[in-house]
C-alpha cells in the first residue's frame, strides 16, 4: 500500500501523489438511474485528482459483493468505496480491507462497522421532508407507507423521520396508516405489488402514500393509474428524471432531491484524503455518529432538497436535467413546464 509513502503535510494529498492512488467502487447495483450519476461524479473528481477508478456491480448479490470486494482489494486498491447491498452481509468485507489498511468508505447506506467512513445525506430528515409534503397535500385521510428495502437501514431512518412528522396528526385521528410494507431490493415491481395488495385490501380507501424513493413511488402511482386513482399525494426521494416528471404531470407530490454529484465527488475526495493518511476524523465537516446499534463512526452528512411543483425550477437551473425531459406531456403545469 502506498499509505506511509502518501502522507502529506496537513492531509492534503496533492494530483502528483493522488497518481499512484486507485480507488475502487463496490456498487449493489445499476439498477437505478441515480447510480450511473453518483459513478460519473466519482469518476470525475478521481479524474482531477489524477487517481485511477476501477469498480463492479454485485448485480444486487451480496455474495457477488463479498467477491468483488475481494477481488478490488487483490488488484491492490488503496481505498474502498461500498455502496452495500446488504450492510450486515458486507461487514466480513470491510474486515478484509482493515486488515489490508485500506480505508472503506460507507457509501449512502451505513455500514455498522467503526472501522468504515459514513458519507451519506440525512435521511432522517429525507424521512420527514417527505411526510411533511405529503401530509400538506393531504392533512387528513388514510395513509399507506411504502418503505425501502429490509436489509438497507436508510429505510428505517426514513421511517423514523416519517413517523416524526405524522406522529401528531395520527394521534389526533386526523390520519390513519392503513397499510405498510417494505420494499424488497427497493424493486419498483415489488412496490407496485405492495400496493396493489393494499389498495385491494382496503377497497382503495387511500389518500395518500409515503414512498420512501422515486422507484417505489413509481411502482405506486402505477398501482394508484390502474385502478383510476392517479394524483393523490405520493412521496419519493433521488430526483429521477421520471419522478420529476411526474410532479410536473400532477401523479408524484415530492421527491427529495440528493444531489448525488456532491455525494460522489465527496466520495472521492474523502478517499484520496484517507488513502493519502488523513485521519477520518480530520477530513472536513466530519461529525461522530452513533448507529442504531451503538456503534461510533466518523460520518459526513450532506443536505437534501426537497422538490414539489412550487421549486421544480430549481432541477433545471442546476442542469440536474433538461426542461424538455422535465416537461415531457406536460400542457398547462407548473413552472419551468408553463
Amino acid at each position: 500500500m502506498l499509505m506511509a509513502a502518501t502522507i502529506v503535510a496537513a492531509g492534503f494529498v496533492t494530483s502528483a501523489m493522488a497518481q499512484d492512488l486507485t480507488v475502487g467502487v463496490s456498487w449493489s447495483n445499476f439498477q437505478e438511474e441515480r447510480w450511473k450519476t453518483d459513478e460519473a461524479a466519482i469518476k470525475a473528481a478521481l479524474e482531477e485528482a489524477g487517481a485511477t477508478y476501477v469498480s463492479a456491480d454485485a448485480q444486487s448479490s451480496s455474495a457477488k459483493q463479498l467477491s468483488d470486494i475481494e477481488a478490488l482489494i487483490a488488484q491492490g486498491v488503496d481505498a474502498l468505496i461500498v455502496l452495500a447491498q446488504d450492510t450486515q452481509a458486507v461487514i466480513p468485507a470491510v474486515e478484509m480491507a482493515a486488515d489490508e489498511e485500506i480505508p472503506v468508505i460507507a457509501y449512502d447506506r451505513l455500514i455498522e462497522d467503526p472501522r468504515a467512513y459514513y458519507l451519506t445525506f440525512d435521511n432522517v430528515e429525507v424521512g420527514r421532508m417527505q411526510a411533511r409534503a405529503v401530509l400538506e397535500a393531504a392533512p387528513s385521510g388514510n395513509y399507506v407507507m411504502i418503505k425501502g428495502s429490509p436489509t438497507d437501514p436508510n429505510a428505517d431512518f426514513l421511517r423514523g423521520g416519517q413517523q416524526e412528522v405524522l406522529q401528531e396528526a395520527i394521534d389526533a385521528g386526523d390520519i390513519t396508516i392503513v397499510g405498510e410494507a417494505y420494499t424488497d431490493g427497493w424493486l419498483p415491481a415489488n412496490a407496485q405489488r405492495n400496493m396493489e395488495s393494499i389498495l385491494t385490501a382496503n377497497d382503495n380507501e387511500v389518500d395518500a402514500v409515503v414512498a420512501s424513493n422515486d422507484g417505489t413511488a413509481g411502482g405506486a402511482v402505477a398501482a394508484l393509474t390502474s385502478q383510476g386513482m392517479a394524483g393523490i399525494p405520493v412521496s419519493g426521494q433521488d430526483a429521477d428524471h421520471a419522478a420529476l416528471n411526474r410532479i410536473a404531470l400532477g401523479t408524484q407530490t415530492v421527491s427529495v432531491w440528493k444531489d448525488s454529484r456532491d455525494l460522489g465527488r465527496n466520495a472521492a475526495e474523502i478517499a484520496v484524503e484517507l488513502a493519502g493518511g488523513t485521519a477520518p476524523e480530520d477530513i472536513a465537516d466530519t461529525v461522530k455518529f452513533t448507529t442504531p446499534g451503538g456503534v461510533e463512526m466518523n460520518a459526513k452528512f450532506l443536505e437534501p432538497v426537497p422538490v414539489t411543483q412550487d421549486n421544480l425550477s430549481v432541477v433545471v437551473d442546476a442542469g440536474w436535467i433538461s426542461q424538455e425531459a422535465l416537461c415531457q406531456g406536460v400542457s398547462d403545469g407548473p413552472a419551468p413546464c408553463n
